[in-house]
């Protein structure tokens, strides 16, 4: 960050769309953490730090009165444990551009933390709205985005509210800049082998991702529920697994772009089965191009693990996009897991690894690997849509 923050109101859009229990406790602080440092250099250098965030989607899940369900999505949840993080107190502010907001701000000293009420109260924001842009932007002197999580919404918070903020006065925190940097490691001048991972259910929620990657990759290994397309496509049997029927002839599209490019492209050559989508199911091991009727691919099997883990250990740059399998029932995690062991294990070696997606990170997570891969992208869909090769609205903003 290239401001100066002596005795300024700093607007800084963070992502704390946290997930929450029944009690509205916080099950999961990685994002809030992921805004610290900016937060606690702004504070450390005069500034004074008036936050906003997001959190869940409640224009979608109104009361059965048609009213926002304010007790379930209000970030006051957010604000006893990020005063324990920042060991300073919280402000909050009921409203977010109203006038309990500017009363707030206006009164503010540097070293002191506003946070303002949930944005998506207001239709205004998805909307990317100039006039609550405008009141938003009236509240600081200069602004920071650090919420890469929402980077590829054009959202008021985080796009239309730059505007109002000429160039030096408006740039990225350090959980932006480490997003981008990162990524760009991947995209730009990898170090080789360079091995993409890519899991998750449909083929089509990543069509551009796996078309960019056979692009530059070495190897691109599909896992997940997307695989048992291609392997049909290839005129495999896979019984009742998953499959997107209009998107074989892509799947063998891409497997033909990939021998033309001579990427090594690895599909799953067995799996485990289930008799039903149940983690109580029947199970057993089976080649995955011979599943019987009736039984569906849920995870990787044995020998997939040990050609995958192989493929994995040679690379020297590493991206991981998607699960390996059911990955929320125990008994089709081990695929995921041992992927994630796996890149752990490279990383350790030398390579440098990039994990995005939400169930690859919370396997990393789960697993307590998150310091053992170079990178864990806090933005799900931001990072793919930057891997795509789209140009982010929140970043374009600032550039």
């Amino acid at each position: 960050m290239k401001l100066s923050f002596q005795d300024k109101k700093v607007l800084v859009r963070v992502d704390f769309n946290v997930p929450l229990n029944a009690s509205n406790q916080i099950t999961d602080d990685t994002r809030i953490r992921g805004a610290l440092p900016t937060i606690k250099y702004i504070l450390d250098h005069g500034g004074a730090v008036i936050l906003m965030s997001h959190l869940g989607r409640p224009l979608k899940k109104l009361l059965p009165d048609g009213s926002l369900d304010v007790k379930k999505h209000t970030l006051a949840h957010i604000v006893p444990h990020l005063s324990e993080l920042l060991g300073r107190p919280v402000q909050f502010s009921a409203d977010t551009v109203g006038e309990e907001a500017v009363a707030k701000s206006r009164a503010l000293q540097p070293g002191q933390v506003l946070l303002l009420e949930n944005t998506r109260f207001s239709k205004a924001e998805e909307a990317g709205d100039e006039d609550f842009a405008k009141k938003l932007a009236g509240l600081g002197d200069l602004y920071v985005n650090d919420a890469f999580g929402t980077a590829h919404r054009a959202h008021a918070s985080t796009t239309t509210v730059a505007n109002y903020f000429a160039d030096g006065k408006k740039d990225f925190g350090f959980l932006m800049e480490n997003e981008i940097t990162n990524a760009n490691k991947v995209l730009h001048d990898p170090a080789r082998p360079l091995c993409a991972i890519v899991g998750g259910a449909k083929v089509s929620d990543k069509i551009l991702l796996l078309e960019r990657l056979i692009d530059f990759v070495d190897t691109l290994i599909i896992g997940g529920g997307m695989a048992y397309t291609f392997i049909k496509a290839k005129g495999g049997n896979v019984g009742n697994s998953l499959v997107e029927e209009d998107k074989t002839d892509l799947a063998l599209q891409l497997i033909q772009k990939a021998k033309d490019k001579g990427v090594s492209l690895l599909l799953p050559e067995d799996s485990k089965v289930a008799s039903a989508f149940a983690a109580d199911a029947e199970t057993k091991v089976g080649d995955s191009t011979d599943i019987p009727a009736g039984w569906m691919g849920l995870d990787i099997g044995p020998k997939a693990i040990v050609a995958f883990r192989n493929a994995i250990s040679q690379a020297q740059s590493i991206l991981w996009n998607g699960p390996m399998g059911v990955f929320e029932m125990e008994p089709f995690a081990t695929g995921t897991k041992a992927i994630a062991e796996a890149v752990a294990m490279a990383t350790e070696k030398g390579a440098f690894s990039l994990v995005g997606g939400g169930d690859s990170v919370a396997a990393v997570t789960q697993m307590g690997l998150s310091d053992k891969v170079s990178f864990v992208s806090t933005g799900g869909g931001a990072m793919l849509e930057y891997l795509e090769g789209k140009e982010l609205p929140g970043i374009k903003a600032i550039k």
